[in-house]
């Protein structure tokens, strides 16, 4: 199996490559070499681990995204400013390379001046909403560990912001007072409802909020399952107040793990707002042969 090019993913904490045929995917793997695990030629060398049995006498092209393309990554792919199309033709950046058997380029990430913003990653995501709904115009959210919301149209990224909603609910439900009053997994609709929105509608009052979850299960045996989703739904919902602007009277669609995804999706629909949900690694690998072949190469 040759495959026509390699499609890569590549994170801060894990790789994702896919061998890519004429009719699709033809195979998968990954591994945890992400960019926080690696250094030097040590990005070489763990992609060979993954891609080596696909590998022919040829040189095949390998399109990567994310942040592997950091400062602190293989090769820095420098952002392109906004407005812009999340990606562009003749942008991927060519990385030199030890074997000749890849040809290995890297998709920039995007920069917004003011406010000051950056992504790297989620561009090729939008790339492949656009590339499966091309007459696609409102904004698309991409919930994750740095959330994003993104205003598009006429086929070009206009503003985004970016929120740490997902890091602010690892770090208070894993290493602050808040880890004792929710071990475990579960989860209580009801009680993430109710705490979206409180702080949608009053976001101010986050931080007395979060304490709330400590006092309410030292005094009232607040079940860990309820501390939990109150936890998400008082950090989502202060992330929707802020994001206001961007989905208000808009079209969203969001682009996430399904998990994550039905939780924005249920504290959208609380507000008459009905967002549609794409699959995140198809919308990776549909903007990564965007990048390969723009619409006007194809």
């Amino acid at each position: 199996m040759t495959p026509d090019w390699i499609a890569v993913d590549w994170g801060t904490t894990n790789l994702r490559v896919w061998a890519m045929g004429p009719e699709g995917v033809l195979a998968e793997t990954s591994s945890a070499d992400g960019m926080a695990a690696l250094s030097g030629d040590g990005f070489e060398a763990a992609l060979l681990r993954l891609i080596g049995p696909w590998l022919g006498d040829r040189p095949v092209p390998v399109i990567a995204c994310g942040m592997v393309g950091a400062r602190q990554g293989w090769h820095e792919a420098p952002y392109r400013r906004v407005p812009s199309a999340p990606v562009a033709p003749g942008s991927a950046v060519a990385v030199p390379v030890q074997d000749r058997r890849i040809d290995l380029r890297i998709v920039p990430g995007l920069r917004q001046d003011a406010p000051a913003d950056v992504m790297r990653g989620e561009e090729t995501q939008v790339a492949g909403v656009l590339a499966l709904h091309p007459a696609f115009d409102g904004v698309i959210c991409l919930p994750g560990t740095h959330s994003k919301w993104v205003h598009v149209s006429a086929g070009e990224v206009v503003s985004f912001q970016t929120f740490m909603t997902g890091e602010l609910f690892a770090l208070l439900s894993q290493q602050s007072v808040l880890r004792h009053a929710m071990p475990g997994d579960g989860a209580d609709d009801e009680a993430f409802d109710a705490a979206v929105a409180e702080t949608l509608s009053r976001p101010e009052r986050l931080a007395a909020r979060l304490f709330g979850l400590r006092a309410g299960s030292l005094l009232h045996d607040l079940p860990p399952p309820a501390a939990r989703s109150r936890l998400s739904g008082l950090l989502i919902g202060a992330e929707l107040a802020a994001a206001r602007p961007y989905w208000l009277g808009q079209r969203v669609i969001l682009v996430g793990s399904p998990r994550l995804a039905a939780s924005y999706a249920r504290a959208l629909a609380a507000q008459g707002l009905a967002a549609e949900a794409l699959d995140a690694t198809a919308c990776t690998l549909a903007g990564l042969a965007a990048a390969r072949h723009p619409a006007g190469d194809r």
